[in-house]
């Protein structure tokens, strides 16, 4: 509804209630010729007669008495939505516990955090970040940022992005070793593992065509941080898989370059869980809301 037909409205309901163009023109602070126009507009869209107009008195139709019993529930609703929007900029409060990953939490969450803070400023928050999964429900966190799927199907869970994943070595790796140009290739070379993931040596592959592949990896180093194997790779310790987005500043100095771009990591999924409740208190639904349309147009 634009806020021309919404004028419209307010016009036709000040008339029924005022009984005259005059007492409405008077009561919305608007000219008889403006009040005159926004019925004629209604009455135009509507195919038929809304008020009876003499020249002191105006009386609603069997239409019109119809109309206004909904517009006028219409409008008072928009009038209470209205309200709470504008109540949530004040009244906001409490304390907000977030939980994520070490790497992310620093680039993506806590930026969007301080904006939603400086929003409204009665709240406050914490964020966690660990390399491991924080339960919600031993954690105490209102939300956790999660990347990868679901691993409690009990928890409510917000898709906010989709992490693209590539394979990566340092230049001067694959100069010294060759550059693997299918996924079968990887058995020749050594690979960077992430020790902490499940199946963290079975590299899975799909081709342009959709043909899968898997590979068992092995490598001289493997680790549990995110952050020790990109520097592992970018060192010249092997070949590693990330999410782009924590390696593209690498990959624009040149440190490392992308390989097997022919063939597909799955994408992971970036998610907000939190435990099911009757009701969601408004600062944890809000900054959902928040992290999601900001996300939505992040490369990641």
């Amino acid at each position: 509804m634009d806020n021309g037909s919404l004028r419209d409205l307010e016009v036709f309901v000040a008339i029924a209630e005022e009984g005259n163009l005059t007492g409405a023109a008077r009561r919305l602070d608007r000219s008889l010729q403006a009040v005159s126009r926004s019925l004629q507009v209604l009455e135009r869209e509507a195919g038929t007669l809304l008020v009876a107009r003499t020249t002191r008195q105006c009386r609603l139709t069997t239409a019109g008495e119809q109309f206004y019993t909904r517009v006028k529930q219409v409008l008072a609703d928009l009038a209470m939505a209205r309200a709470e929007l504008a109540e949530y900029a004040t009244t906001v409060s409490g304390r907000l516990r977030i939980c994520g990953p070490t790497l992310f939490g620093p680039r993506y969450i806590a930026p969007l955090l301080a904006a939603f803070l400086a929003r409204y400023p009665q709240l406050t928050a914490s964020l966690d970040l660990s390399e491991e999964y924080d339960d919600p429900a031993t954690s105490g966190a209102d939300i956790t940022i999660r990347i990868g799927e679901t691993p409690d199907s009990n928890l409510i869970a917000r898709r906010l992005g989709t992490i693209r994943r590539v394979t990566f070595a340092s230049p001067a790796y694959l100069e010294a070793r060759g550059r693997p140009l299918r996924p079968a290739d990887l058995k020749q070379h050594d690979c960077v593992v992430r020790s902490a993931l499940p199946e963290a040596a079975l590299w899975r592959y799909r081709s342009k065509r959709g043909v899968e592949e898997a590979v068992q990896v092995r490598g001289r180093f493997e680790s549990n941080s995110t952050a020790a194997i990109n520097d592992a790779v970018a060192s010249g310790l092997g070949i590693g898989r990330a999410a782009y987005w924590q390696i593209g500043e690498l990959v624009q100095q040149r440190r490392v370059e992308l390989i097997l771009t022919d063939y597909e990591l799955s994408p992971l999924p970036l998610q907000a869980l939190w435990l099911p409740t009757r009701r969601l208190p408004a600062r944890t639904r809000l900054f959902v809301e928040f992290l999601a349309a900001r996300l939505e147009s992040v490369a990641l």
